[in-house]
């Protein structure tokens, strides 16, 4: 078994890979599209259940692509992206209407600007009170203008979470962050500077029933019909000195589930987070950096047991070389569970794809560079 090269992964192929549209996200899958598009091809899927939806870029592209999608993600904002891209069936001209009715309220002081805005001094600090903030203040009083006027509206969940991903995604495009909410920048970014203003997100028509859900991965896998499935699992980082306490991927877009759920919650630390999102909360076994008492990584059992309790014949496992799980160790997870089909490499460092040998050459060179794997398998 090898890992294919960047031109049969998908230059003589002539992938189309559609547009999708998304957030700063940590484990965004935007370059690896056309190669996920490439493997599912090869096993001819009708539906294709995306587990680790994200910001539902991998979704997106699979149902522009006439599959059906079931997209599930525990992230009540991903869900929303979901509902947005998958399940929508109005006009972008009934959403314009909105968005430019929004986008024409005054400004206001509410609970965001308390908690997360920040005002511009002379020494152009994003601290405020202390605290360095996400946006600067005219942008979180626009915020809050908007995100409660979206309560009065008269909107199905679906047409709700149109509004709210365009909330988003123009909130995103004014921050002073590096793309998380787990830290803040010392000095306010050049696009901080500019006034939150919201479009209508990118809609396309389709005419397949897609399904969204909110739910833990385990419970949903083993239920789902779908012909091949799509993971993309949060990662446990493979530095044996990594702290129990260290950031989470939950924490890391708790500002979203807020301005989602729109609930005022309670806060902790620096950053200001939300609550429910310590580390005790949201401990996914994706992300642990410990070992079972057989010696085994959590992080490694748990994507055995997903893989096992996953009713699609096919699978698209993607992982990093940064992940808890070796080379080693996912190469025997992968080939007690079935037959390997296909592999792909990403050179990060290199920023090439590479044609390289399956097991010990992978190994070896995994262990110094930055890579993600792309693994299809059938299931045994």
């Amino acid at each position: 078994m090898f890992l294919t090269s960047p031109e049969r992964a998908g230059k003589s192929e002539n992938i189309i890979c559609p547009e999708t549209q998304g957030i700063k996200y940590a484990g965004s899958k935007l370059k690896l599209l056309p190669f996920i598009l490439r493997l599912a091809q090869k096993v001819k899927p009708k539906t294709i259940f995306d587990g680790f939806a994200g910001t539902t870029r991998v979704s997106q592209a699979f149902a522009q692509s006439s599959y059906r999608v079931v997209s599930n993600d525990t992230s009540v904002w991903s869900k929303t992206f979901a509902l947005c891209y998958l399940k929508n069936k109005r006009s972008e001209n009934f959403y314009q209407k909105i968005i430019n009715h929004l986008n024409d309220l005054p400004e206001k002081d509410g609970w965001f600007s308390e908690n997360y805005g920040g005002a511009r001094n002379g020494k152009n600090s994003s601290e405020t009170d202390g605290f360095k903030k996400p946006w600067q203040i005219h942008n979180t009083r626009k915020l809050d203008a908007i995100r409660e006027e979206i309560e009065c509206l008269d909107l199905n969940e679906t047409e709700k979470a149109v509004v709210l991903t365009a909330l988003i995604l123009a909130l995103d495009k004014v921050d002073s962050t590096l793309g998380h909410f787990s830290s803040y920048l010392n000095q306010w970014s050049p696009r901080s500077f500019n006034r939150l203003r919201l479009e209508v997100p990118r809609l396309f028509p389709t005419e397949k029933e897609h399904e969204v859900y909110n739910r833990d991965v385990f419970e949903i896998a083993e239920n789902v019909e779908a012909d091949l499935a799509y993971f993309d699992p949060p990662y446990g980082s493979n530095n044996e000195k990594m702290p129990p306490s260290r950031v989470r991927y939950a924490a890391y877009y708790h500002l979203w589930t807020t301005v989602i759920l729109n609930d005022k919650p309670e806060t902790f630390g620096r950053v200001k987070r939300r609550v429910d999102t310590s580390d005790k909360l949201t401990n996914s076994p994706f992300e642990d950096f410990r070992r079972t008492d057989t010696g085994e990584f959590v992080a490694v059992e748990a994507i055995k047991k997903l893989i096992a309790k996953t009713r699609a014949e096919h699978i698209i496992l993607s992982y990093s070389s940064g992940g808890r799980a070796t080379a080693e160790e996912l190469y025997k997870i992968l080939h007690a569970s079935g037959e390997m089909l296909d592999a792909v490499k990403i050179d990060y460092k290199k920023n090439v794809m590479a044609t390289m040998h399956w097991t010990n050459e992978w190994t070896r060179d995994s262990e110094n560079n930055f890579q993600e794997f792309l693994f299809l398998m059938r299931k045994i």
